[in-house]
Parts: structure tokens; C-alpha cells; sequence
């Protein structure tokens, strides 16, 4: 096989690709200030001295909302290549088929609305 101006272009290419990515790492290895010690070692570095353990537990909750919203926005992100390339479509069929995916994202939301998934519940202390 001949190696040609393609092959170069490429190997090159993927050597200026790794030097992009592995080049600031080492960089701010070797030129960053090295301190140890003092506040560089608390779990939170906002300003605020931390109370309690990092290793706080949370609720279920947190996470279903997490995996709620994940599915809704992707659900929702999934309209928007759908949108234009029904935009050349002719008939009444996209218009339709659209309307069904919301209707059953619709749908979902009542049923989880109805199984009480977006109310907070209040801890009890």
C-alpha cells in the first residue's frame, strides 16, 4: 500500500488531535503551582468551610426526577430534527405522525402526574 498526501493528512490530523487534548493537561502539569496543604484538600472549594460528610446520601427522588427530565429532553430534542425534515414533506401524514409522538409524551406526563412522581415528599424529622 502507498503511502500518500491522504495518509499523511489523516496521521497528521490525528497527531494534532491528541496533541490538542493531552497538550493542556501537561501544560498545566508543568507550569501549575504546586501547593499541598491548607484548603486545596477540603471537598468544596466555594468559599464556604464544609460541614458534615461529602458522603451525604440522597433521596430517591432526586434521582426519578434526574431520569424524568433526561427522558423528556431528549424526547424534546428528538422534535426538532424531526421538524425539518418534515418541513418538505407533503400531506397531511408528518403533520400526524408528530402529533402522535406528543400525544403519547403527553400522555406519560399525566400518567406520572398521577402516580404522584412530581411531588417532592417532605422528609420527616
Amino acid at each position: 500500500m502507498l503511502f500518500d498526501w491522504l495518509h499523511f493528512a489523516i496521521v497528521l490530523f490525528l497527531v494534532g488531535g491528541v496533541l490538542f487534548a493531552v497538550g493542556p493537561l501537561l501544560l498545566a502539569v508543568l507550569l501549575a503551582p504546586q501547593a499541598r496543604g491548607g484548603d486545596i484538600g477540603m471537598p468544596y472549594e466555594c468559599g464556604m468551610v464544609p460541614y458534615g460528610s461529602s458522603w451525604s446520601r440522597w433521596g430517591v427522588s432526586y434521582y426519578v426526577y434526574a431520569l424524568i427530565f433526561l427522558a423528556f429532553d431528549v424526547d424534546v430534542l428528538y422534535l426538532f430534527p424531526v421538524s425539518t425534515a418534515y418541513a418538505d414533506a407533503e400531506g397531511w401524514v408528518p403533520f400526524v405522525k408528530v402529533f402522535i409522538f406528543l400525544f403519547f409524551l403527553i400522555l406519560s406526563v399525566i400518567y406520572f402526574w398521577a402516580k404522584g412522581v412530581f411531588t417532592w415528599p417532605r422528609r420527616i424529622q
